[in-house]
């Protein structure tokens, strides 16, 4: 039968998604693009956040309607929104046929295989079940760049955070594993590999009872065709000399780190149950710009959270306006049912969310700006991302921004290039958060 899958939410669900579809490629299913040729439909889901979780919904929604006009034989949703809200679905939406919690994908084909016999299926395993790497992943997206899930699950238990009920204790994959998968991604023709988790930097304390993300980093960089490694995700707590060492020492490892920081206020920062203070935090901040002079750091913030005050709100936009971060991303509180703070009192008005949100970003657009138009001469290694044809230019990346959430490098050149392709170029401009630059030959 014909299969068509939806993969919805974060990278770390790409990865899942990617090893689900290798695994019904190797079982005989045909995977198909198009939903209405399908036989079978399968949404992996998040609900991280309620935009998530109202995209996974409509999906569901979309495909429900497929049974009664197309083709469509058989609905599965797997993933974070099965996780939680398992009853909530097969009640609501009785054309789903079967429900798959977070740890349980590698059961799809035998609930395939008990839909064709009639069966209604919800298939939950245990949250601290790590799930097995039988199958080689399909690959979905672009060939060169590709995402290495480093661990599962987090014991971090932020307040506002729904993922540890969802996928349980912090479990690290174990190394060899992840080799054998960066080793088989190189040989499909991946040349940057991003490190992703709920959390990178806690990698291996579990397994091999220290952190071993720098002993993972130096194993990855010796594979051939990896040109780039680059690590999302570090929590700012755990970042120690050992790991900044590791992303100044070795060649491919790109100087880049994703650190989100939520807030910069202490109180609020115990209230979010994060485990650093400001002082902390500038203080990091410091040491990896010293030690690293060219490193670009991204964070994320959240704005409105549960009794944060306008004085509160001020002192954060003076960290970001004091700390200069080179990518910052900014998300209204969102509050998740069954998180601590969910209850909490003071909960605060969504246009005030809303605003502090877009004030926030407001701010980090003219740091960014002002960064980006700073790099006016610099010239830099970038990795072509596709051709432009209507602009006749290339986009590509430096080491400073990760697809899909960073800036672009639009490239004027004169002889062809494919994607995938590292190519040197020279920065003539800036234009917002972008480059334009020319190839240097």
């Amino acid at each position: 039968m014909k299969i068509y899958f939806e993969s919805l939410g974060c990278d770390k669900n790409l990865a899942d998604s990617e090893q689900i579809l290798g695994m019904l490629e190797t079982e005989g299913y045909e995977i198909v693009q198009d939903e209405d040729e399908a036989d079978i439909a399968i949404v992996n889901s998040c609900c991280f956040i309620l935009d998530a979780k109202q995209e996974s919904i409509e999906a569901l929604i979309r495909l429900a309607g497929l049974k009664n006009t197309g083709s469509l034989r058989y609905l599965l949703v797997c993933g974070c929104l099965a996780q939680r809200y398992k009853d909530e679905i097969l009640q609501e939406i009785p054309e789903v046929d079967a429900v798959i919690g977070t740890t349980a994908y590698e059961e799809l084909v035998n609930i395939l295989n008990k839909l064709v016999q009639g069966e209604r299926c919800v298939e939950l395993k245990p949250l601290d079940y790590l799930p097995k790497d039988e199958y080689k992943r399909m690959i979905t997206a672009q060939s060169f760049v590709s995402y290495l899930k480093i661990a599962e699950g987090c014991d971090k238990r932020c307040s506002y955070c729904i993922i540890p009920s969802l996928k349980g204790r912090y479990r690290s994959v174990p190394m060899e594993r992840l080799i054998s998968q960066a080793e088989y991604l190189a040989s499909n023709g991946c040349v940057e590999l991003i490190l992703v988790a709920q959390e990178t930097t806690l990698y291996g304390k579990d397994l091999y009872g220290r952190k071993s993300l720098p002993k993972l980093l130096s194993e990855l960089s010796k594979i051939e065709g990896i040109h780039w490694i680059r690590i999302m995700y570090c929590y700012p707590e755990e970042i120690d000399e050992e790991l900044i060492a590791a992303v100044r020492d070795i060649p491919k490892v790109l100087h880049y780190l994703d650190m989100p920081v939520q807030h910069a206020n202490d109180r609020i920062l115990k209230k979010m149950g994060r485990r650093t203070t400001e002082k902390e935090l500038k203080e990091l901040i410091g040491r990896l710009r010293t030690e690293i002079p060219d490193i670009a750091l991204r964070t994320t913030f959240i704005t409105g959270f549960p009794s944060e005050t306008d004085e509160e709100f001020e002192e954060l936009l003076d960290f970001v306006y004091d700390m200069e971060f080179d990518r910052t991303g900014a998300f209204p509180y969102s509050a998740e049912e069954g998180t601590p703070a969910a209850s909490f009192d003071g909960q605060i008005d969504e246009d005030v969310r809303e605003s502090r949100r877009d004030a926030l970003m407001e701010l980090a657009a003219d740091i960014a700006f002002d960064k980006a138009a700073g790099m006016t001469g610099r010239v830099l290694e970038v990795i072509v991302d596709g051709y432009l044809p209507e602009e006749d230019v290339y986009a590509a990346r430096s080491y400073m921004d990760a697809p899909s959430v960073d800036s672009c490098v639009f490239v004027k050149a004169e002889r062809p290039h494919v994607s995938g392709e590292f190519i040197t170029v020279k920065i003539e401009e800036s234009d917002g958060y972008d480059l334009k630059a020319v190839e240097v030959l």
